[in-house]
């Protein structure tokens, strides 16, 4: 299974509240926080949801 490399650019503060637990579930806490995760369409959904905060790079 590939895996993408998720990392917050861009700061959570006055974003709303499920997008905040999104980058949580992903496992960021801070702005230039990098996760891997598998590459499934659960993760990518969360994606989705906080694209505009998050950089993703293929592995």
């Amino acid at each position: 299974m590939s895996k993408v490399k998720i990392t917050l650019k861009k700061s959570v503060i006055g974003a709303q509240k499920k997008q905040l637990q999104t980058v949580e579930a992903l496992g960021l806490k801070k702005v230039n926080d990098s996760v891997e995760k598998a590459d499934t369409p659960a993760v990518r959904g969360m994606i989705d949801k906080v694209s505009h905060l998050v950089t993703v790079e293929e592995l």
